[in-house]
């Protein structure tokens, strides 16, 4: 017997032809075929008027800077970027202050978006490999798990001891939770954010090279592969680590990566051209690589390699990042602009749709077990009608986050949310 339809979103274009969604008890019961006269009973109809439907993506390498540092961002306005970007999964790290090492912070975290965001974005956070991210002792995994966070990672401060990482990939998979590697090499232009190579010689910047992101990969893949667990590398920038993911799969090894959007698109040129000479907005940790770096990453997403993309959204405030190129921070602001330019490049033919949706939705939600829908039947109605037409500028009046800092800023993008629904209930 079909459950009271309480939602029908009538005329959306989805996979090219005009659907209408029928939603109960917030999951989709059934996606048919759009009629022109609709009998909705007592559901509340949202009329599409041909929008393209999406389902909702899943961001698992978000930094949401509360608690410590809310005049970056916070709770409420990284889930606000996210509700409007199209996210209804946001994975945070756990690099605040005081750091998401005890169940106290992950408490504080979830109450905070429960009160700014009740019906979504959903927050998952993720929990500290090591206390205060230090590398020396391994935080409190259990407390942890239990208090809600979804995986552990020690962000950006790779573990040094090879044994202390081992320890916590075995405890973290006790509580059937993944750990996130940040891969760098310690001893090696460590947050440099420009690749060693001619570009940084010209410019006469500290540089990171690329096998400093592939020695750590190369660790992490043998480290998976000995204990038979699951290991998840986070944002993966260079053709050295993908060739190494690449064969690590073909073994069978439990390895899964992400990469993310600025890697798409833009290169280390960017920081060479007249008009954006040493813009520290494209300064970043991997750094941007070289065009053959960045085919590499294309090809690795289109044929599954890289499972999933991420943004590793990390907002600064703009005085932070208005110094020179070699003091100021890593990291580009991205749950605003991700779903524009990641789709252009569908529509530009770089990146498959396939490619495109597995990386948004199914394999991050496969890889860390979150609700995830595909239009099928019980699945959570967690969906997005988008104008793919709609012209919009970045600037700081169009980005709903507090973070400006992005190298895309006074540029034209394509395509824009505009209404969301998670568990069938409209969020914005």
């Amino acid at each position: 017997m079909m459950p009271k339809i309480e939602l029908i979103i009538h005329r959306a274009t989805f996979d090219g032809k005009e659907v209408d969604v029928f939603v109960a008890k917030g999951k989709i019961v059934e996606i048919r075929k759009s009629v022109e006269s609709l009998d909705a009973g007592d559901a509340k109809v949202e009329e599409a008027f041909g929008l393209t439907l999406m389902p909702s993506m899943t961001d698992v390498h978000v930094h949401l800077r509360e608690p410590g540092y809310e005049y970056k961002e916070d709770v409420e306005s990284g889930l606000r970027a996210a509700a409007w970007g199209g996210f209804s999964n946001i994975m945070c790290m756990a690099n605040t202050k005081p750091v998401n090492d005890n169940e106290s912070v992950t408490e504080m975290m979830l109450e905070k978006a429960r009160k700014s965001w009740p019906k979504g974005p959903r927050l998952f956070p993720i929990g500290a490999l090591t206390k205060g991210l230090s590398g020396k002792e391994l935080a409190p995994m259990a407390e942890l798990a239990k208090a809600g966070c979804a995986a552990f990672s020690n962000d950006g401060v790779p573990v040094k001891s090879t044994k202390i990482f081992r320890r916590a990939v075995e405890y973290a998979s006790d509580w059937d939770r993944v750990v996130i590697d940040h891969c760098e090499d310690p001893y090696m232009g460590v947050a440099a954010g420009v690749n060693e190579g001619e570009v940084s010689s010209r410019l006469g910047l500290p540089a990171q090279p690329d096998v400093a992101e592939a020695l750590q990969v190369a660790r992490d893949i043998l480290m998976a592969e000995y204990l038979e667990l699951p290991i998840h590398l986070a944002h993966i920038s260079c053709r050295k680590s993908v060739d190494l993911i690449r064969f690590a799969k073909e073994r069978g090894v439990r390895i899964t990566a992400e990469t993310a959007p600025h890697y798409l698109i833009f290169t280390e040129d960017y920081l060479e051209n007249e008009a954006t000479e040493f813009d520290t907005n494209a300064k970043v940790n991997p750094p941007l690589r070289t065009q053959d770096d960045q085919d590499a990453i294309f090809d690795a997403l289109n044929d599954g390699t890289i499972d999933c993309l991420a943004t590793d959204h990390a907002p600064h405030a703009s005085y932070e990042k208005e110094t020179e190129f070699d003091v100021a921070p890593c990291g580009i602001t991205g749950l605003d602009t991700a779903l524009s330019t990641t789709w252009q490049l569908v529509k530009d033919g770089k990146l498959t749709k396939e490619a495109f949706t597995r990386a948004w939705t199914t394999a991050p939600c496969g890889i860390f077990k979150l609700p995830v829908n595909t239009f099928q039947p019980d699945d959570p109605a967690d969906f997005f009608l988008f104008d793919e037409e709609e012209e919009w500028t970045v600037s700081n009046q169009t980005l709903y986050s507090k973070g400006k800092n992005t190298p895309l800023l006074g540029t034209t993008l394509k395509g824009r949310v505009k209404t969301h629904f998670i568990r069938g209930k409209k969020i914005v």
